[in-house]
């Protein structure tokens, strides 16, 4: 109820926040593993496999084959199998960058001198010589001939055109040939010249040449010039959200396919981006920016996203980083932690791209009175908005797939190099997620890393299960097309109960590629967890007829009762295949040596729910006084929790003892706060024995 305020007065209030503390990210799973594009090393939400494809694609395109990581099948199938949100860590080798737009120039840049040249067609080329217009390393080629005669082989596009009297109808076609190309030249032509112009304002177009030549032998013939930066000639910058080539819109790629072997792809590619300004209002100094898809054109534009009235002011609700945003995370490293720096003040918005700078800061765009600012060089800042306008993404740089292993997607993994990437990278991913105050999740897992091949990026990955305390490794031992003795000596290398392994591999349907494909068991068994956890809770075995069942299409093997009892006595949980059923996880043992109650994966989990909620619980008491109200406040708290996963058939029984008993004057004065926790674990039913005894006619049960 407000406070009745009667008589006039000051009135003072506090709101105490202080106490407010931010909450990780909290997710059901976390995978480590390369992706086709995205942000590199940046743990990042994705809450279904639609929002997983729009920040890190699915499918990456190779020659003639499309090829799709391990990664994007583990995720499919997490959210298939009823998973509600996945951390996803993109792992690359080498270096990754986003890419930039092409220059966003405003008004007064439009305005300015075009860079341009002229050369005479007669007197500078000769028959058969090749060539090139180079404009931001982008290359177009044709090639200079006799009306009779050959015409060497070239790179297309190939154009003829003849020397000497220089008919019409061959420059014509020529400069046709040139202007829809697209490559930041228009082009004119008389008789006997060729008239080059930029399209690109400003300096930019000052380093377009003209070479001609043959082979690799190569002279300038024409450097264009002229071009001139007008006042505020950039209005602002953008760059993709994603690193790496894939959302280049124009990398030069002149061959047949679709890629070079690096990576690079050609311009209008279904991933590549474009950008449009429109609507441009000199009034209300407002602008339209759309991200369109790169394979479209202006007659059928594919608009994936658009930001409406935009503003270059930044005292303005609508400036144009605080509408689309401008952060980016950078890995940073201190005292051997690895977490992400967020840069920029505003978040992104946008689903494909943010501002990178704004190069105009226009601080009063509308003066008080309404009327429209002056800047300091008399212009008026209406001159400072883009012009409409439309241009791609430059500049992205790094290798998806490195030369040589586009075939080592699925089953042919290679123990050199899984899906072109080392152990390091994932070693070095794997850091970034060691700090449990910043993420939460329950379970890990890196498809396409085994211990046969990467046993130091498994062993990091046990570590950090470890460290955390709170989360689960189903860890891969072996590749495809090894025996049931090569997964169990593997298996017999490790000791721990915060992981546990599979065995065989799996065939599972890619949605994305239309065909079944064969993967490690770890891209499949993340979901039959989340599934788990749906239908029962942690402490439940995630197996068996109930809860085991996997979306697969067959295994690698079909492993039978003997060949379950060797996998399963060497701490390897099999994949069966059962009648009427299908195949399904049936065993959940952990890579522990030891025989315990944490040689189960049920119970390993258990502990890890009860030490989350515990944790937790303890944090809020950290620095209260040592009192019996304090301690009072967690028996109040804990109780309960543990009564109510005592009867979801979690615990058997348990004791909590904080008393005055474990908190003696001694721990008091150390400012210490004791508590003791006694559990007993539910146990599976692994093993169910019936006895069946025959009796004689006439005999009663009682004998």
């Amino acid at each position: 109820m407000a406070e009745a305020i009667v008589s006039p007065g000051v009135f003072q209030r506090e709101t105490d926040q202080s106490f407010i503390t931010p909450t990780p990210v909290e997710v059901g799973a976390a995978i480590v593993g390369p992706t086709v594009r995205g942000p590199v090393e940046q743990p990042t939400v994705v809450s279904s496999f639609a929002d997983y494809k729009n920040k890190f694609g699915t499918t990456f395109v190779s020659a003639s084959e499309n090829l799709e990581f391990l990664t994007s099948i583990a995720v499919q199938k997490f959210f298939s199998n009823g998973g509600n949100s996945m951390l996803v860590t993109r792992v690359g080798s080498g270096s990754f960058t986003d890419a930039t737009s092409t220059n966003i120039a405003a008004n007064q840049g439009a305005s300015s001198g075009l860079a341009s040249g002229s050369l005479t067609i007669v007197t500078n080329f000769v028959p058969e010589d090749e060539v090139q217009i180079t404009v931001n390393s982008n290359e177009f080629r044709f090639i200079a001939a006799d009306p009779v005669g050959g015409v060497p082989v070239s790179n297309s596009p190939v154009f003829y055109f003849a020397t000497g009297s220089a008919t019409a109808a061959g420059i014509t076609s020529l400069v046709t040939a040139i202007d829809s190309a697209g490559i930041g030249v228009d082009a004119t032509a008389t008789s006997t010249a060729l008239q080059l112009t930029a399209s690109l304002a400003g300096t930019l177009g000052n380093a377009i040449t003209v070479d001609t030549g043959s082979g690799t032998t190569f002279s300038d013939v024409l450097t264009l010039g002229g071009g001139v930066d007008g006042g505020g000639d950039v209005a602002f910058t953008l760059k993709t959200l994603a690193e790496g080539v894939v959302l280049n819109n124009s990398t030069g790629a002149t061959d047949s396919g679709v890629e070079f072997t690096d990576g690079s792809l050609k311009s209008g590619s279904l991933d590549s981006l474009r950008y449009e300004i429109s609507g441009v209002n000199t009034l209300s100094g407002t602008f339209n920016i759309s991200i369109r898809r790169g394979d479209d054109n202006t007659t059928n534009k594919i608009i994936l996203e658009t930001f409406v009235g935009c503003s270059l002011d930044p005292k303005a609700d609508n400036y144009i980083s605080k509408v689309i945003g401008d952060q980016y995370g950078v890995p940073t490293t201190m005292e051997g932690q690895t977490s992400i720096r967020i840069n920029g003040d505003y978040p992104n918005r946008s689903k494909f791209v943010r501002v990178s700078s704004v190069a105009l800061q226009t601080p009063d765009y509308l003066l008080n009175d309404g009327t429209i600012g002056i800047n300091s060089s008399g212009n008026p800042f209406s001159s400072n908005l883009p012009s409409v306008q439309s241009g791609s993404f430059h500049g992205a740089t790094g290798t998806n797939i490195p030369t040589g292993a586009q075939l080592l997607m699925f089953e042919n993994i290679a123990a050199s190099n899984t899906q072109g990437l080392q152990a390091s990278d994932y070693t070095t991913a794997l850091n970034i997620l060691k700090n449990k105050d910043e993420y939460r999740f329950a379970t890990l897992a890196l498809p396409g890393v085994y211990q046969e091949n990467f046993s130091s990026a498994v062993a990091a990955a046990i570590e950090l299960c470890e460290a955390r305390g709170d989360c689960f490794y189903i860890a891969d031992m072996v590749a495809y097309n090894k025996t049931v003795a090569d997964a169990t000596t593997k298996a017999g290398e490790l000791n721990t109960n915060f992981a546990g392994t599979y065995w065989p591999w799996v065939k599972v349907p890619s949605t994305e590629l239309s065909r079944n494909v064969w993967a490690p068991a770890s891209t499949v068994m993340q979901g039959v967890y989340a599934a788990n956890d749906k239908v029962a809770a942690p402490w439940f075995a995630p197996a068996g007829l109930n809860r085991g069942g996997l979306p697969i299409v067959r295994t690698e093997f079909k492993v039978t009762q003997a060949l379950r009892d060797k996998l399963y006595d060497n701490k390897v949980n099999p994949i069966a295949t059962f009648p009427r059923v299908g195949p399904v996880a049936y065993g959940q043992k952990t890579l522990q040596k030891k025989a315990s109650a944490l040689d189960r994966i049920n119970v390993r989990r258990l502990l890890i729910s009860l030490k989350n909620f515990i944790g937790d619980t303890s944090k809020q008491l950290v620095f209260e006084q040592n009192t019996t109200v304090t301690r009072n406040r967690f028996l109040n708290a804990v109780n309960p929790f543990l009564e109510s996963v005592q009867q979801r058939q979690g615990l058997f029984a348990f004791r909590v003892v904080m008393d005055e008993s474990n908190n003696t004057a001694d721990a008091i004065d150390r400012n210490q706060l004791v508590g003791q926790i006694f559990i007993q674990p539910t146990r599976t039913a692994e093993y169910i024995i019936l006895d069946y005894t025959i009796q004689p006619t006439g005999a009663t049960f009682n004998d």
